[in-house]
């Protein structure tokens, strides 16, 4: 189950580093750990109490402020009449060592047998900060939970880049703190965490002081979609040119239905061969047979799309004359592909949308940390990146970047990226910043899908994003 916004949302996402920092400067503002590792453990008690009934549980606890979180929530079932026992895996420590002092309920060993034995298991052995492989023993005793509610991550899982370290357990709920991290919803983090409740536990918004977010949840609030005025007109809409190849003309065709209906005021397909194909689509769409550098006299042009269904031969002629002329231009499919290796040749690009193929070809594989890889592939081409996927990342050149989870499963269908690249181009055209634009183009293409449910094809995402960006503007 995914995670559901609640009136206590911020989008703001904190590493386990971050979090650490913030946990620091709260001190310092007068919040003792003492004090937030109560609210903490509450917290986790309320949420199990809210979704299930009073059944057998054992509480994992480790030695750390973790396991302290599950030592408070061992006491509040307990003192609602939960039948609660608790297994350590070591002698608490400092702040964790006066709540398991003030647990007063049975202790069992921390043995998969007993773990077995209980109708539901807390996992409040690790945090988000793991930094090693899962000890064997312990993901032993994990692994023979029946029902299992994890404190802030399932023990294993990497909180800032959602992998796995040797193991971590599936979860049916997962109850984290003040800001969501990375892991909560990158994969195979998000699945794992089962749903996920954030919980106000009383860090005040002024620690994020001592660690600024970089990383974001992808949603409206992050970004604002343009709105049209009373003097609006076609050019002021912007303008958007898809390069449109002799093959798969179809990619194209997408690419401009979508820019369409994503609010710009012109679209146009600059046919490089099959003009007669394009004619025969939508009566509003302008179709283009002039050479590259005749359409690019006209300032009025001002976002491009170049890749989808071009043909490779085609996007090595084109790119190169596309990419010097300050337009804002959206690289995708064969206009990445020619640059295999090669990631300099983007360079002057506004937004690249690769898939993970893409990636590995252009940039070399992402590896476990996508995050960094994803900044780093913006810092070195000067583009936003859009890592296409089921957590679409999208990361700008100065180290922002967004997650977007709000995709279903059945996007993943031919010709998704190449309305994705035409909703981007859109909102570029009608002025939004590049990195915003492109958050904001990876949400209303997951909403769009959402809207259409099952059986979605490409074709059935464009006539959606009217209804997907009024709901980002607040008006669905």
């Amino acid at each position: 189950m995914p995670f559901h916004p609640t009136a206590f949302t911020p989008l703001d996402l904190l590493t386990p580093a971050e979090t650490a920092a913030a946990d620091r400067a709260a001190v310092a503002l007068g919040r003792p750990v003492a004090w937030l590792m109560e609210n903490a453990g509450r917290a986790v008690a309320r949420a199990v109490r809210a979704r299930l009934r009073p059944c057998r549980t054992l509480v994992l606890c480790g030695p750390g402020n973790n396991g302290g979180d599950g030592y408070v929530a061992a006491r509040y079932l307990a003192a609602a009449g939960w039948p609660v026992g608790v297994a350590a895996l070591a002698p608490a420590k400092g702040e964790a060592a006066a709540a398991a002092a003030r647990w007063r309920g049975p202790v069992t060993a921390f043995t998969a047998a007993e773990a077995a034995r209980a109708e539901l298991v807390i996992d409040a052995v690790f945090g988000a900060g793991l930094a090693r492989p899962l000890d064997p023993a312990v993901a032993e005793v994990l692994r023979a939970a029946r029902r299992l509610v994890a404190v802030d991550v399932p023990s294993g899982l990497d909180g800032a880049t959602g992998t796995v370290r040797g193991f971590a357990p599936q979860a049916v709920l997962t109850v984290t703190f003040f800001r969501l991290k990375p892991g909560h919803l990158l994969l195979p983090g998000r699945a794992l965490c089962g749903e996920t409740v954030l919980a106000d536990i009383g860090l005040p918004a002024a620690a994020l002081a001592a660690a600024p977010p970089r990383a974001f949840r992808n949603a409206p609030g992050l970004w604002t979609v343009p709105s049209s005025g009373a003097e609006d007109h076609k050019y002021s809409r912007g303008h958007v040119t898809v390069l449109g190849g002799a093959v798969m003309t179809g990619a194209a065709r997408l690419a401009a239905a979508a820019a369409r209906r994503a609010g710009a005021g012109m679209v146009t397909i600059a046919a490089t061969g099959s003009a007669a194909v394009y004619r025969a689509g939508e009566p509003g769409l302008i179709v283009d047979e002039r050479p590259l550098a005749t359409l690019l006299q006209d300032s009025r042009r001002t976002a491009w799309v170049c890749g989808p269904g071009l043909g490779a031969e085609t996007a090595r002629s084109l790119l190169p004359a596309l990419l010097p002329t300050g337009r804002q231009v959206v690289v995708d499919a064969d206009a990445l592909t020619i640059c295999a290796g090669q990631p300099e040749h983007l360079r002057g690009a506004s937004v690249l949308t690769p898939h993970a193929g893409e990636f590995a070809r252009v940039f070399g594989p992402p590896g476990e940390d996508r995050p960094a890889a994803v900044r780093a592939a913006a810092a070195r081409t000067g583009a936003v990146v859009l890592l296409k996927g089921a957590d679409t990342l999208v990361a700008a050149p100065d180290g922002r970047v967004a997650i977007n989870d709000n995709a279903p499963p059945w996007l993943a269908t031919a010709g998704a990226g190449d309305v994705l690249a035409g909703i981007i181009a859109a909102l570029l055209a009608q002025g939004m910043p590049a990195w915003e634009a492109t958050c904001a183009a990876a949400w209303a293409h997951g909403r769009a899908a959402a809207l259409a449910g099952p059986g979605l094809i490409a074709e059935d995402l464009a006539p959606l994003l009217p209804r997907a960006l009024a709901e980002a503007r607040g008006g669905g």
